[in-house]
């Protein structure tokens, strides 16, 4: 018997499955056994991303069986930030959940990891406890991260549980789920932390690859730039140019020192200070036009967010 929901909203749980056959049925019985006593009212929504084993004909079956099961499928692989969207659109709840399908994460412990959500928060992260295979990169990534971002919690890649519109108003590109916590702090978003256990996998094989690792470190650049000087694009450019205009300003000095002092004439000097006044003026250049669009993409980007609230407050008024 599922207890009565104690909580003012709902919880979708989305759990991306990319060949994970072996874990469905197992997933849905603890998931069943979770929501009985949940102080909310729950569903799990299962993203088939492009699997090729059964796993898709597991989740149908399940379905079936389990009136709080819902699924979407994609035809091929997307990954998992798609994976996520796809949830996302699928889901009907205002709080939303990602849980990875291969059980390393157990659903009994969703209710702790929605509880800060109850209290006020925006998004509440887990952090990881015990012993599990990537735990060293895992470490060393997360270590960098707090470094570069300047946050205080302590894991960005593990289960999360958040506000439907802290998605509403961030954007992710490919692979960028796992700086979900990045982006929503810099939106300013109450973001809370939460131990949760880890477990090895029973079954299947991980999707980590070690060409994930040089792949994570450019994302963590790229949301780095994303989220300082491109939200600003004047100030890194003007940096870079001023740069270029301060090394021709000391050649020029130096050629101007070698034709009036050494009586010198070097005209490969004279091409250099041409180049790097070039550069300077055109990296200032670009530097106003980018802030221009920048300046239209938040704009846009605001428009989206008045449209959206407008739009969610007709549809409470309609009810």
């Amino acid at each position: 018997m599922t207890a009565e929901a104690v909580y003012d909203f709902s919880v979708s749980v989305i759990v991306p499955a990319m060949n994970e056959e072996g874990n469905i049925d197992e997933f849905c019985r603890q998931f069943d056994e979770m929501q009985k006593t949940a102080p909310f009212k729950a569903e799990l929504v299962y993203v088939d991303d492009g699997s090729t084993d059964g796993t898709l004909s597991m989740i149908k079956a399940a379905a079936q069986r389990y009136d709080f099961l819902k699924f979407a499928t994609h035809q091929r692989n997307r990954g998992l930030t798609e994976a996520l969207m796809t949830g996302f659109q699928t889901a009907s709840s205002q709080v939303l959940v990602f849980y990875p399908a291969d059980l390393q994460y157990r659903p009994a412990d969703i209710p702790a990891l929605v509880e800060p959500i109850a209290k006020g928060a925006d998004l509440s992260t887990g952090w990881k406890q015990g012993q599990y295979k990537k735990w060293f990169v895992s470490n060393i990534y997360n270590w960098i991260s707090r470094k570069i971002f300047g946050l205080k919690v302590h894991d960005l890649n593990s289960v999360k549980a958040f506000r439907r519109s802290v998605v509403e108003q961030i954007f992710l590109r490919r692979d960028w789920h796992r700086y979900l916590v990045v982006l929503a702090a810099h939106e300013g978003f109450h973001v809370e932390e939460v131990r949760v256990s880890v477990y090895e996998r029973s079954w299947g094989r991980t999707k980590f690859s070690i060409w994930r690792i040089p792949i994570g470190v450019l994302d963590m650049v790229a949301v780095k730039f994303q989220l300082t000087f491109f939200r600003k694009p004047l100030l890194f450019f003007g940096i870079v140019g001023t740069i270029f205009f301060s090394l021709g300003f000391l050649v020029g000095l130096w050629a101007v020192y070698l034709k009036y002092i050494k009586h010198e004439t070097q005209l490969p000097l004279l091409y250099l200070v041409i180049l790097l006044a070039g550069l300077g003026f055109g990296l200032f250049l670009m530097g106003f036009i980018v802030e221009g669009q920048t300046a239209i993409k938040e704009e846009v980007g605001d428009l989206r967010r008045k449209m959206q609230r407008l739009m969610a407050k007709n549809d409470s008024s309609g009810e």
